[in-house]
């Protein structure tokens, strides 16, 4: 009798805390989805629905305006492909180098090892504004090592390339591992490395495998977790980011920078379009949104399960 008291209280126990956990769930996804279901609804709106005060979440009539004028206010095509060029390229090319200079610092000792590691956290403190004005002059008379302007004193020509509204001014940084919070990468990638068994580059090696084919036949494809975290911080931040676009950039803007310019892109846009400049905002958003929800629901799984063994907390 007592066991069966027992027993039940232990099962009434766990009812109330798996119905406690699935309450606290549906709110947190609540809180996390509103404002995306916010948008999408209102998205598809017809003019008469967004001022019908019985019209809240349900359209009574669908209509594709708002998306054929957020498109055009944005010039969505021509958009995403500048953000591709710029960004996402930018941020391949990041998670590469990065996963290179931090698969050096986990394994190999030399001579300045550990100020490239200082370097590296003040790569991660140090915001980019701060370096942006010294960062906009370098590209702006771009040289590798004062070679170029020893040449301009020696020819009397001006021969340093002006790399401003190009999509280097993104791909050298990241190329270098200097680009977009790559600081940040590095570590991570290190952290990983470290733990990483030497047993499987000692193999490789002693099949005769260099330095670089065991980085990129058996480091690389054994770092699934880092990877993937990486992989999405990199092409979010990238795809988001306006400060650098803003600056770098005169012409043929990414996304980011499209978005946050909305109002001054419609006043060449025609007036059946800009009735409800509120819904052509939602709807921007939204479509702004959309690529990047897509990636990540494709990585999702990948990108939780690594979250556990990459050292990210907080």
């Amino acid at each position: 009798m007592t066991f069966n008291k027992y027993k039940l209280k232990k099962t009434g126990a766990q009812v109330v805390a798996n119905i406690s956990r699935w309450l606290v769930l549906i709110g947190f996804a609540y809180i996390v989805l509103y404002p995306f279901i916010f948008m999408a609804v209102n998205s598809v709106k017809s003019a008469k629905d967004w001022i019908d005060p019985t019209v809240e979440w349900i359209p009574k009539k669908f209509s594709a305006v708002n998306f054929i004028g957020a498109t055009q206010v944005l010039d969505y095509k021509n958009v995403l492909i500048s953000t591709f060029v710029n960004m996402i390229v930018a941020a391949l090319i990041s998670f590469l180098s990065c996963a290179l200079v931090g698969y050096g610092l986990a394994r190999f000792n030399f001579m300045g090892k550990k100020l490239l590691l200082g370097v590296m956290i003040l790569m991660i403190l140090i915001p980019d504004p701060m370096i942006m004005i010294a960062t906009y002059d370098s590209f702006r008379h771009f040289d590798v090592l004062g070679i170029l302007k020893l040449l301009e004193n020696i020819s009397g020509y001006y021969i340093r390339p002006n790399l401003i509204d190009t999509p280097l001014v993104f791909w050298l940084p990241a190329l270098l591992g200097t680009g977009l919070k790559n600081g940040l990468f590095i570590y991570i990638y290190t952290q990983f490395f470290k733990g990483l068994p030497k047993e499987l580059e000692e193999a490789a090696w002693v099949d005769g495998a260099g330095p670089l084919k065991t980085f990129f036949r058996i480091v690389l494809p054994s770092s699934g977790s880092a990877t993937v975290t990486v992989l999405v911080f990199s092409v979010v931040w990238y795809y988001n980011d306006y400060y650098q676009s803003q600056i770098y950039l005169s012409k043929n803007f990414p996304l980011s920078v499209r978005l946050a310019n909305f109002s001054s892109y419609l006043s060449g846009l025609s007036s059946k379009y800009t009735l409800n400049e509120g819904a052509l905002l939602l709807t921007s958003c939204f479509i702004a949104i959309v690529p990047l929800l897509i990636y990540f629901l494709l990585l999702q799984r990948k990108f939780v399960q690594s979250i556990a063994t990459s050292g990210i907390v907080g």
